[in-house]
Formats: C-alpha cells, structure tokens, sequence
C-alpha cells in the first residue's frame, strides 16, 4: 500500500514538472509565433499559434487541476477535488474545437483573396516550434496514459507539432511554386487533423463525468468474478464508475449464505476484485434477503436474506 503510494506521488510530481517545462516552452514560442505570423502573413502560421496558443491555456489549466486535485477531501466534497481534472479535459477539447472551427472560417476567406506570404520567415518558424513541440511531446509522454490531464496537454502538443510540419511543407512549397494558397489549405488541413483526436479526448471526458464503467473494465467479468466468491448466493445494485483519471469505485449488494460470516464474505470480495481488476475503493452491503434495490435492479442469480457490512 505505501509503495503504491509512494509510486502515485512520483509520478504526480513527474508529470507536474513536465507540464510546467512544456508551458514554459510554448508560452515562450507561442508569442514568437503569433508575431512571425503576422510579419509573414502566414494563415497557417497564425494557425499554429492559434493552437499554441490552446496549449498554453491547456497546460495553465491542467497545472492549475493538478493543484486542486491534491486539496484533500472536506465535509462538501467527500470525493475530494480529482473530478477536476477531466473538467479541465473536457474544457481543453472545447477550446480545441473552437480553434478548429475559427481556422476553417478564416481559411475560407483566404482562398478567395491570398494574400502575400513570406516562405523563408514561414519556414524559419515553424522549423523551430518543430523542435519546441517535440521536446514539450518528449517530456509529456511519460504521464499521459496515467492521466486524462496530461494526455489533453500531450495531445495538443502532438496536432501542433504536426501543424507544425504541415507550415513546413506549405512554405517548401509556397518558395517552391509561389502557390500561396497552399498556407490556407495547410491551415485547414491542421483543424480537420486534430478534431478525430480532440472528439476521443472529450468522449473520455463526458463518460468519466456521466460515470460510466471505465472503458478498461468488463462489467460482466466483475459480475462472474463477484458471484464466484464462496459464499455469494447473489448480486444486484453494482456500480462502477470513475471518479478521475485511475481511480476507480465499486459499490454492490450481495446477498450471502447465511451459514457464512459476513465479514469473511466481504474480505474475499473486497480481495478478488482488488487482485482481478485493481479496484481498491470498494463498497460491499452483505444481506440475507435481496433489499428493495433488487426490485428495481438487474438480479443476478440467486438466493435469499438480513443484515448488512460496509468496507473500504
């Protein structure tokens, strides 16, 4: 138990230093961008700062999760603060879509009037917010499949650096052929690019938020495994949900022989579920009967019984 503690709090400090390296970083670009691409004249350019600049506000806010995520729980918020952090997820994947939404709006002006643009101030920038994303890609990728967090920041770091290979390419070629409506078209080729990715992110979010079952988690396979426990005559009322990133609750009623200890009962559940699926926060209410929950649940094989036991 103390090392896995000990192994979260690593981590957890881990990944808060990545994401201030990675702000750091693409605050400093992000501004150096935004003036490139106006001097250039560059939408693509411009494009690409739009999404640095979503990083920056990401990563702002998932330092900003990070922190309230370690306020301990009180009296109001029983759970504590971890729900924060894939509010700070979903609000990321909106401000993505935005983004993208704008980019495609703009690029569409753009196709009717090109204006000029600079390919060598265009190709000198990108070619270094190349460099600025894969460092930021390099220190992130350790935490983001811990953390719903770090994986919104990870994955916005990775649509820029693409962005950023996409300007590269556009401005080879815009000095190449004096095509200039190739920077819009880079532009919006970058907001279609990142919506599949950022949709994923919000879907994990949401389901996380509506509680659903964690996606890694069978619900049928939690059912054999709890009605396999010696003693279990039947279950009904199991929930399974997410309270953050990695951090998994289970609540059921399991009506138990009543030759059987309760207490017995509840430690072999509380134990198989641990070991089989690594949920550690778990709550089990022992009966003789099926309660009233049952009328109104799905029931799963079983018999009868009085009597309850509660257990983290």
């Amino acid at each position: 138990m103390s090392a896995g503690h000990h192994h979260h709090h690593h981590a957890d400090k881990r990944n808060e230093r990545s994401l201030w390296i990675a702000f750091a970083l693409t605050t400093g670009f992000m501004l150096a961008e935004v003036i490139g691409g106006f001097v250039t004249g560059s939408l693509a350019l411009i494009s690409d700062a739009a999404h640095m600049f979503t990083d920056a506000a990401a990563l702002a806010i998932s330092l900003a999760a990070n922190q309230i995520g370690k306020k301990p729980a009180d009296r109001q918020r029983s759970f504590g603060y971890y729900r924060f952090e894939i509010l700070a997820a979903a609000f990321n994947a909106l401000l993505l879509f935005a983004v993208a939404i704008y980019i495609v709006y703009e690029a569409w002006l753009r196709l009717k009037h090109p204006p000029e643009v600079h390919s060598t101030g265009m190709l000198a920038i990108a070619a270094l917010g190349l460099v600025v994303n894969l460092v930021s890609m390099r220190f992130l990728s350790g935490g983001k499949e811990e953390s719903l967090n770090i994986k919104g920041a990870y994955l916005e770091v990775w649509s820029d650096m693409l962005g950023s290979v996409g300007v590269i390419i556009g401005a080879i070629i815009i000095r190449t052929t004096g095509w200039t409506w190739v920077d819009s078209a880079i532009a919006v080729g970058i907001g279609l690019w990142v919506l599949p990715r950022t949709w994923s992110l919000l879907k994990s979010s949401l389901h996380i938020l509506l509680e659903g079952v964690p996606e890694e988690i069978d619900m049928a396979e939690v059912e054999q495994a709890l009605l396999a426990t010696p003693g279990v005559t039947s279950i009904h009322d199991l929930h399974i949900w997410s309270i953050g990133s990695g951090k998994v609750s289970l609540t059921v009623h399991a009506v138990y022989d009543e030759r059987m200890v309760a207490a017995d009962v509840l430690d072999a559940m509380r134990r198989r579920v641990n070991e089989k699926f690594g949920i550690s926060h778990i709550t089990v209410q022992c009966e003789l009967e099926p309660c009233e929950e049952a009328d109104r649940e799905e029931h799963f094989p079983g018999g009868p019984g009085e009597g309850h036991a509660h257990r983290h």
